[in-house]
């Protein structure tokens, strides 16, 4: 089978069920841990956004004309206390309107250790799959990507905001971490003006993923160095697929590649 790759799509279940979608078929890829599964790149990357061919991927799937001018790039993707969507800019409003003037959530997650995070209030629980996030727990709910984002740098202060994916793809044990506790924590290190954010829900949302077995050392692979990458499909976590052999591909990443998929 043929198909440009995509980020996985996923359903929070017990545990998360990963699909890959080529076309009209939607590939439930659960069901291929265990067996020997086979990605051949073709050298060819097309562009998430518009579908023009590109010879080098920006953003993890753009071509560079969508990748400077494209709403789902602008900085605030990856930097929310850069949202100006609260001052009527942005490079198109009307998309603003739904990513960046809606709620959003302040979070912390355990994946491969504490973190804090911003996430629209739309993307719960996918956002936390998608980081491999074994636990995770709101922490403050904004009207905005920008205060969601200015919460995030003053906790940034105290927290990390960034995931060890290899710890994340090793095995972990995070039962002495109670994430209620340092929600409240947090929540005390911030000031006033962003205290009245915090969020009174203090459920905690657990995920569990289709691993058999973690590494014991993780080595990640990619097309951009080998057009074949193959071996028995061990399990799926965040958006990698883990190897027996303890190499990992990290499928968001390769957004736009067109593979063959052969299992």
């Amino acid at each position: 089978m043929i198909l440009n790759l995509h980020k996985m799509e996923t359903v929070h279940s017990d545990p998360v069920n990963y699909y890959l979608t080529a076309q009209e078929s939607r590939i439930h890829i659960n069901e291929l841990i265990g067996h020997e599964i086979q990605l051949s790149f073709k050298n060819r990357i097309n562009c998430v956004k518009c579908g023009a061919v590109t010879k080098t991927s920006f953003a993890q799937g753009y071509c560079y004309p969508c990748f400077i001018s494209s709403p789902e790039t602008e900085d605030c993707v990856l930097r929310p206390e850069l949202c100006m969507a609260h001052l009527g800019k942005a490079r198109n409003l009307e998309y603003a309107e739904g990513h960046c003037l809606i709620d959003h959530y302040v979070y912390m997650a355990l994946s491969g250790g504490l973190k804090v995070g911003v996430t629209r209030h739309t993307q719960k629980p996918v956002r936390w799959i998608d980081q491999g996030a074994e636990r995770a727990i709101i922490v403050a709910k904004t009207p905005n990507r920008f205060l969601a984002g200015s919460i995030e740098v003053a906790l940034k202060k105290h927290f990390q905001d960034k995931t060890n994916w290899r710890k994340m793809l090793s095995a972990n044990s995070f039962d002495s971490i109670s994430l209620i506790e340092e929600k409240h924590r947090a929540l005390d290190l911030l000031h006033p003006d962003f205290q009245k954010f915090g969020s009174s829900d203090d459920s905690v949302t657990e995920i569990s993923y289709p691993v058999t077995n973690y590494p014991e050392k993780v080595k990640s692979v990619g097309f951009d160095k080998q057009s074949v990458i193959s071996g028995i499909l061990s399990g799926i976590k965040g958006q990698y697929l883990i190897f027996a052999s303890g190499e990992v591909i990290n499928i968001r990443k390769h957004g736009g590649y067109l593979v063959e998929l052969n299992y």
